[in-house]
């Protein structure tokens, strides 16, 4: 791979380990630590593993950064599912199921709440706003996946922006994953984005200074 793409977008697919106590750790692993020890928020960066399809826990609510859904193809290679985003819960299959559906990794960094936080009905409406919030953006992802190149790139920054214009962009790769592009596409349309002031670098403390930028009020439209 071209090392001038790589300095654009440091590409490290490997999960890193999740820093959390034994307690909650033992919890996103699959183990039989009491619930009422795991029901301390969750940090993580960029790159950390949730958790894995398959693997037992509780759900949870993202507060803050991005969450990428992933399931094993045919061919038992990981292939991107999803993503999941401030407000959404993650995870809540396995009240159901017994385990998780997908695999988990955190694209930016996140806070995440344990879920259920308060009363069952009010549960119950959280769950349901979710579900209809990550039905709308399946659509929206899918649309990611055909049409002009950086009509799809610019559209994802669109989704993950927040309201002032910030986004914290996933690696070159994450993003060629969810846009079906190619890596060296993803660089040469940020490049442009930039150059027509669509995109503006913006530091961040503590994020990689090529993953965090404003979005201009017109590239909303």
């Amino acid at each position: 791979m071209n090392s001038r793409f790589q300095a654009i977008f440091p590409v490290d697919r490997a999960p890193k380990e999740v820093l959390l106590g034994d307690s909650s750790k033992e919890a996103l692993l699959g183990g039989s630590t009491p619930p009422s020890c795991t029901r301390t928020p969750c940090d993580l960066d960029a790159g950390q593993q949730l958790y894995a399809a398959g693997s037992t826990g509780q759900a949870w609510r993202i507060t803050a950064g991005v969450i990428r859904l992933d399931h094993a193809g045919h061919d038992g290679e990981n292939r991107f599912a999803s993503l999941a985003i401030a407000g959404d819960i993650v995870g809540c299959e396995t009240l159901l199921f017994g385990s998780y559906t997908f695999d988990a990794t955190a694209l930016t960094p996140c806070r995440l709440q344990p879920w259920p936080e308060g009363d069952t009905a009010t549960s119950g409406d959280g769950l349901l706003e979710s579900l209809a919030q990550a039905q709308k953006r399946a659509a929206d992802l899918l649309a990611l996946r055909g049409g002009q190149a950086s009509a799809r790139v610019l559209g994802l920054i669109r989704l993950l922006a927040d309201r002032s214009g910030q986004v914290i962009l996933p690696t070159g790769q994450d993003i060629a994953d969810i846009t079906d592009l190619r890596f060296e596409t993803i660089s040469r349309i940020i490049s442009n984005l930039q150059r027509e002031h669509l995109l503006s670098p913006l530091r961040i403390a503590g994020i990689h200074a090529t993953r965090s930028y404003r979005l201009a009020p017109g590239a909303f439209a």
